[in-house]
C-alpha cells in the first residue's frame, strides 16, 4: 500500500538523518581539499563514488567534461535532478560554500532513492563542475543532460535566507583594436593608436552606463596596452564583463558593446574585433511553486525564507541556463550573518562551521522532500511546467 505523502517525507527525513555524519564528512573533506574549475578530480570521484556504492548508475565525463558526471536511480519519467557544485575559488577555497551544495545534493539524492515510495521514476544526481566562471551546467544543458528532467533542485549557502536567487545574466567579451605602429616623435602622423581607441571605448561605455536599465552594467579591464612607450601601439585589447537583469537585456547590452566598438573604430581609423570570451550565463528563472514547496519544508527545520530584497542582485550562475529549460529552484540559506559576504575568507571559514552543518542537513531534508513531491505529485509537476512555459 502506498504511504501518505507525510509518511514519505518522514521516511526521507530519516534517511538524511541516518547519513548526517557521512554528509558532513563529505562537506568537510571537500572543504579541506579545494579544487578549482574543471580540475575537481577528487571531488568528482568522491561524490560519484558514494552514489555508485549504493547502486546508482554513474556516467562520468558527461558533456565532454572529465569532472562532470550523472548518477541515475530508477528510470523513465517523472524525473527530478539534484544538482551538486564542487569547484572552489582560486586562493579562497570554498568561500562560496560549494562543499555544502555538493553534500546537500548528495544527501537528498541518496535519501529519495532509498525510499521506494518516494522514488517513482528517476532520481538523477548531476555533478556540475566549474560554476565559478566555467559554466559546467550551461555545457551540460547544451549536451542534453536535462532534456528529460521535470525539475532541477539545489540550494546555495549565503548570508540571506531568501526563497529565490536574484541572479543576473552574464557574459564576458574580448574587444581588440588594430592600428599601425609608428614612432611618436620620428613619424607620429603615420601611427594609428590602437590603445587610444581602447581608452575611447572605455569613455563611451562610461557614458552608456548612465543610461542602462537596473541590473545592467559593463566592467572592463585592459589586457594588452602596447609594448613600449616609444612606439604607438598597433594592438590593444580589453576584457569586458557584461551583466543584465534578464537574458534579453544582456543580448541588447552585447549589441550595444558591438556598436560602441565599431563606432570608435570608425572614428579612430582602427579596426575592431569583438568576440565572446566565456560561456554565457542566462538569468535565473525561479519556479515559484517549487521554491514555495522547498521553503515550507525548510520551515519545519526552523529556517524561514523570505523574498529577496528589491533591487538587489547577487551575481550570476549557470543555474540560470538550467532554469531556462526546466523548472528549477536556487534558494539561499544563511550560514553567517547579513553583515558578512561570500567570496571572503570569513565565508570560507563559515562553510565548515557548526551552523553550516545544521544548514546542510536542513537543506538536504528540504531538497529530499521537494524531490519526493515532484516525483509523486502529477498536479505539482503540471503546475510547475505550466508556469515555466508561461514565462
Amino acid at each position: 500500500m502506498t504511504r501518505p505523502l507525510d509518511a514519505v517525507h518522514q521516511a526521507v527525513d530519516e534517511e538524511v538523518t541516518a547519513r548526517a555524519d557521512l554528509l558532513w564528512g563529505v562537506a568537510r573533506h571537500l572543504h579541506a581539499d579545494p579544487e578549482i574549475a574543471f580540475a575537481e578530480q577528487r571531488a568528482s570521484a568522491l561524490l560519484s563514488g558514494e552514489l555508485e556504492r549504493v547502486g546508482f548508475a554513474v556516467e562520468r565525463g558527461v558533456a565532454g567534461m572529465p569532472t562532470a558526471f550523472t548518477a541515475r536511480s530508477g528510470r523513465g519519467r517523472p524525473a527530478v535532478a539534484l544538482l551538486m557544485e564542487y569547484d572552489a575559488l582560486p586562493g579562497l577555497g570554498h568561500a562560496c560554500g560549494h562543499n555544502l551544495i555538493a553534500a546537500a545534493g548528495l544527501g537528498a539524492a541518496l535519501a529519495v532513492a532509498a525510499v521506494p515510495e518516494a522514488s517513482a521514476g528517476t532520481v538523477l544526481a548531476v555533478g556540475t563542475p566549474a560554476e565559478e566562471g566555467g559554466g559546467g551546467k550551461a555545457i551540460e544543458v547544451e549536451a542534453g543532460v536535462f532534456d528529460d528532467v521535470d525539475a532541477a533542485l539545489m540550494f546555495h549557502p549565503g548570508v540571506h535566507d531568501w526563497v529565490r536567487a536574484p541572479l543576473t545574466a552574464q557574459v564576458q567579451y574580448r574587444v581588440a583594436f588594430h592600428g599601425r605602429a609608428a614612432h611618436p616623435t620620428g613619424n607620429p602622423t603615420e601611427g594609428v593608436d590602437a590603445l587610444a581607441a581602447l581608452v575611447e571605448l572605455f569613455n563611451v561605455l562610461a557614458v552608456l552606463g548612465r543610461r542602462l536599465p537596473e541590473g545592467s552594467h559593463v566592467q572592463g579591464i585592459v589586457t594588452h596596452g602596447g609594448t613600449a612607450t616609444n612606439i604607438v601601439p598597433e594592438y590593444a585589447a580589453g576584457l569586458f564583463g557584461l551583466r543584465a537583469a534578464t537574458t534579453a537585456a544582456l543580448e541588447d547590452l552585447t549589441e550595444r558593446l558591438r556598436v560602441c566598438a565599431d563606432g570608435v573604430a570608425r572614428a579612430t581609423g582602427t579596426t575592431a574585433e569583438v568576440e565572446q570570451a566565456t560561456v554565457r550565463y542566462e538569468h535565473f528563472r525561479d519556479s515559484e511553486v517549487l521554491s514555495e514547496r522547498f521553503a515550507a519544508h525548510l520551515a519545519r527545520d526552523g529556517i524561514a525564507l523570505s523574498p529577496p530584497a528589491p533591487g538587489v542582485y547577487l551575481g550570476s550562475s549557470d543555474i540560470g541556463n538550467v532554469s531556462a529549460r526546466v523548472p528549477a529552484i536556487h534558494p539561499f540559506v544563511a550560514i553567517m550573518d547579513e553583515d558578512g559576504s561570500d567570496h571572503t575568507p570569513e565565508f570560507a571559514e563559515a562553510a565548515a562551521s557548526p551552523r553550516a552543518r545544521e544548514v546542510l542537513l536542513a537543506a538536504a531534508r528540504a531538497l529530499a522532500r521537494t524531490a519526493a513531491d515532484v516525483l509523486l505529485s502529477g498536479e505539482l509537476r503540471d503546475e510547475a511546467w505550466a508556469r515555466h512555459r508561461a514565462g
